[in-house]
């Protein structure tokens, strides 16, 4: 399968499918808006399963890599969901104990794409932990439809308390030293954006792409952020203005960066919307980043 980028489509069906994603229109809506632009032979199913991830793009590091240590473990999460699963990834072979950071996934829980991020910070000389939202429901099922449908169907406050209760738990893990940062992809930029609004003790906030908090919850948050945009993204980019305004009213430690001509999602390399100048561009700042904050 020869590999797609987002300049092979129209940018209107880039954005017909960020709707679709998000849950702002049906597939057949997506089926149907996208018509339009199947052209020699080409259908509009066929236009959505291209835009479909193939994991076996993203794999940097293998799950099995002797550098590294990985599995999946249970945490408690009690204003949450209850015994909630997530993803672990240290280094094999630390002396000490090291800086954790919390790994938020996108709007279709813990897939093979977050569980890399998660390695590839292992290999940097973090412990990993990437949570799945998705716990009550079964878990990550291996299709990106039905996570989303399934995603939808969670408790929008159970689910934050999980996701809290998920930082908590890498902060008191026997690896870490308790200093944590986060970082988040869209559904887990928001999250993560949240987590410095909640956990005064955060060290370092990277938000992909995610939604921002409320302006009257700016005052709360601790932790100096690093602000990733995607330049082609109405749909988050529009909130910026706000919350700039309300950490430059609060003395706020942040860097933003907007990453021009780059789609939502471009730091998610199993899909066409990635774009591998700015996804490289922000994961260098971004470790760069928590080395200065966390150490490392």
């Amino acid at each position: 399968m020869n590999r797609k980028n987002a300049s092979d489509f129209h940018p209107d069906v880039l954005k017909l499918f960020d709707a679709y994603v998000h849950g702002g229109i049906s597939r057949r809506q997506f089926l149907d808006r996208s018509a339009r632009y199947a052209v020699g032979g080409v259908t509009a199913s066929a236009i959505l399963s291209s835009l479909a991830p193939n994991f076996a793009w993203a794999q940097q590091i293998a799950p099995d890599d002797k550098r590294i240590k990985a599995g999946y473990v249970d945490y408690p999460s009690p204003q949450g969901n209850g015994t909630m699963k997530g993803y672990l990834a240290q280094p094999a072979d630390a002396k000490d104990k090291l800086p954790g950071v919390v790994v938020i996934h996108e709007n279709r829980g813990l897939n093979p794409y977050i569980e890399d991020v998660a390695r590839r910070l292992a290999v940097e000389n973090y412990v990993a932990f990437a949570p799945d939202a998705l716990t009550p429901a079964g878990g990550y099922p291996g299709d990106e439809d039905k996570a989303r449908e399934l995603f939808a169907k969670l408790d929008p406050a159970k689910r934050t308390e999980d996701m809290v209760a998920a930082a908590q738990f890498l902060k008191g893990h026997e690896a870490v030293n308790g200093k944590i940062g986060a970082v988040g992809f869209c559904y887990g930029g928001g999250v993560v954006n949240m987590l410095a609004v909640r956990m005064p003790d955060l060290a370092a906030a990277v938000p992909f792409y995610g939604g921002q908090p409320a302006a009257a919850d700016v005052p709360k948050i601790n932790a100096p952020l690093l602000i990733h945009y995607a330049g082609i993204d109405e749909r988050i980019n529009a909130g910026w203005p706000d919350y700039e305004a309300a950490l430059k009213a609060n003395n706020k430690k942040y860097e933003m960066h907007m990453y021009d001509g780059a789609n939502h999602g471009f730091h998610n390399d199993t899909t066409p919307r990635y774009d591998e100048a700015a996804a490289k561009l922000a994961w260098s700042r971004t470790l760069e980043f928590f080395k200065s904050n966390l150490g490392g």
